[in-house]
């Protein structure tokens, strides 16, 4: 075992200390995406945006340049100080939600919107390989699942805190708390994370450009598939997750806290407890038929694509809290299942590779493009209440052939490994 301090630099050598800070900076990561949609409203009316900026403000100015730079980011935490560029891209993000909080119209904010975007690209790989040179093998899925916990921590606290630190005084304040602290965060995981030793790895020859790798993996119907099937779920659960909270105010004519405090509550709760079940399950399951992840998550994407249907046209909040705890306990596990098998179709040579592409259009086809679909189509649909409320219906139902296509990719996943000998 590693001693509790490193002598050399005073850092914390700790794994466990490591993940629990990696969780707190993850949230803080999470926070600052969805403090955008706890908080819409307000900035929309303060700024005087459509809702097409804003949908622009939640998709492409936050995760075009996500995705773009995650692959260079990623590249090179091989070769540098993983701690230090994940603290940096910690101090850049929480740096531009302050700015974002000076914004003084809508083209600032979309420019604050793409440096929060930079910063956070420089997070999730490096941490999943410091996790992996802290954890022996045996541990690394609970390690995983752990630091996962912090995309719902993100999101309550972005849903909750934000609206709550609004109602003291307004939506500018909410940004200058989080980016404040954020940085702080970063200062602290800088000075107290120690580097870890890198494992060993094996030579191996020289691996083929993205476009030849891609190409190769495309070309497998259970990677195509997984892939296809979490774009739409994404889609579908980012589409609802960054438009709900206005849809509350403008249905129900409450204020932001009430819309978001309750609601924001249930369903990261219930999300983290999802997670965690789904993660232990699948792993049970795998071990009779390695189709049961697969199988899993598109039944339970299908479920949680009803339920936030059915939240979208709730009579009030009380059917909405009621609606989000199973909508929570299966949105927020059924990624698990996808997640862990495409490593089963990834060669080893072309693993962190295959996993970042995965990635990278998951970003580009699920996290920029549902908010935005909503944004765009609800102008044209009347806006306000019910433009929103017919935009949400319409993007939500992606998530209906995403299930579909996993399931497929269930059966793929089989004659894939079987093609490979396996």
């Amino acid at each position: 075992m590693n001693p509790p301090i490193s002598a050399a630099a005073g850092r914390i050598t700790s794994a466990w200390y490591a993940l629990a800070v990696l969780l707190i900076v993850y949230g803080f990561n999470y926070a600052d995406r969805y403090l955008l949609a706890g908080l819409a409203e307000p900035i929309r009316h303060d700024l005087g945006l459509d809702d097409r900026f804003i949908g622009l403000l939640m998709g492409p100015a936050f995760a075009l340049l996500y995705s773009v730079a995650s692959l260079p980011i990623a590249r090179l935490a091989d070769r540098r100080s993983r701690v230090a560029i994940m603290a940096l891209g910690c101090l850049v993000w929480s740096g531009f939600t302050v700015l974002s909080g000076m914004a003084q119209d809508g083209w600032t904010l979309a420019a604050m919107r793409v440096g929060v975007g930079i910063g956070e690209a420089a997070f999730i790989a490096p941490a999943y390989s410091v996790l992996a040179d802290r954890f022996a093998p045996e541990r690394r899925g609970i390690a995983f699942a752990i630091l996962g916990l912090g995309v719902y921590l993100g999101q309550m606290g972005g849903y909750v805190a934000g609206p709550a630190i609004a109602a003291t005084g307004d939506w500018r304040d909410a940004f200058y708390w989080v980016g404040g602290v954020g940085a702080a965060i970063a200062v602290i995981t800088y000075f107290t994370v120690a580097e870890p030793p890198r494992g060993q790895r094996p030579a191996q020859a020289p691996q083929a450009g993205l476009w030849s790798t891609f190409r190769l993996l495309w070309r497998k119907d259970a990677y195509r598939q997984m892939n296809i099937g979490l774009v739409l779920g994404t889609l579908s659960g980012m589409a609802f997750g960054m438009w709900a909270p206005s849809l509350f105010v403008r249905r129900f004519e409450i204020s932001l806290a009430d819309a978001t405090g309750a609601f924001g509550t249930a369903f990261s709760i219930s999300a983290i407890v999802g997670m965690i079940g789904f993660g232990l399950l699948s792993d049970r399951l795998v071990r009779r038929d390695p189709r049961w992840p697969l199988r899993m998550a598109a039944g339970a994407l299908a479920i949680a694509t009803a339920m936030i249907s059915l939240a979208t046209v709730a009579s009030g909040m009380t059917m909405v809290i009621a609606v989000a705890i199973p909508a929570g306990l299966l949105g927020g596990g059924w990624s698990v299942g996808v997640l862990a098998s495409v490593q089963r179709v990834l060669d080893d040579r072309i693993r962190a590779t295959g996993t970042a592409l995965f990635t990278m259009f998951n970003m580009l086809g699920g996290v920029l493009m549902g908010p935005f679909i909503v944004g765009l189509l609800s102008e044209p649909l009347g806006g306000e209440a019910a433009g929103l409320q017919m935009a949400l219906l319409i993007t939500i139902a992606a998530g209906i052939p995403g299930a579909l296509m996993l399931w497929k990719a269930a059966d793929s996943l089989v004659k894939d490994r079987a093609l490979n000998g396996e």
